[in-house]
């Protein structure tokens, strides 16, 4: 029985139906230091866009005025970064797909934010941004643009990388800020 399971848990592993490698997703890659394949860099890094983009329109419309302009920097800078990447994967610099859609977990939190308003959304949308899960998210994407940066396989996108890490640590900054 367990050398089926392991043989399964290997094929599944390698196939290539997964969009990212076992190591990132599993956050081996973060915790050795490693650089992730270009092709999971730029599928977290695309979703990752997404979901900031859309919970931080959504902030537009229903926030209060503080929280407002932490949505609108979010918007323009994660906006800015999509269109960058595209704009590689579009010329043929960097070999990837970017994915059509955000995580599941991702679109889940943005139909929780849709169905609030006012303070109930300003609480779900606050702790979406500063909650040790989301300070945690922020981190690793800081953490995901510094190993790419450093170590990555693409050099348009390892330098793009490098560049970008500054406006992630910004936002990391900008969201512990946000609930004081």
């Amino acid at each position: 029985m367990n050398k089926i399971s392991l043989t399964a848990a290997l094929l599944m592993m390698s196939t290539t139906a997964f969009a990212q490698s076992a190591a990132e997703t599993t956050g081996v890659n973060s915790l050795m230091g490693n650089a992730p394949k270009t092709e999971d860099f730029v599928t977290e890094a695309a979703t990752s866009d997404m979901f900031e983009i859309a919970s931080s329109k959504l902030a537009v419309e229903k926030a209060d005025p503080a929280t407002k302009t932490f949505a609108q920097q979010m918007i323009a800078d994660h906006t800015k970064t999509s269109s960058e990447m595209k704009a590689m994967v579009d010329s043929g610099k960097v070999k990837a797909a970017i994915p059509a859609a955000m995580t599941t977990s991702q679109q889940s939190m943005i139909d929780k934010l849709n169905s609030l308003q006012g303070d109930d959304f300003n609480k779900q949308y606050h702790p979406d941004q500063v909650s040790p899960d989301q300070v945690s998210a922020h981190k690793d994407a800081v953490d995901l643009f510094k190993r790419y940066g450093d170590g990555g396989d693409n050099a348009d996108l390892k330098a793009w990388a490098a560049t970008t890490r500054p406006a992630l640590e910004h936002h990391l900054v900008m969201a512990q800020d946000l609930d004081k």
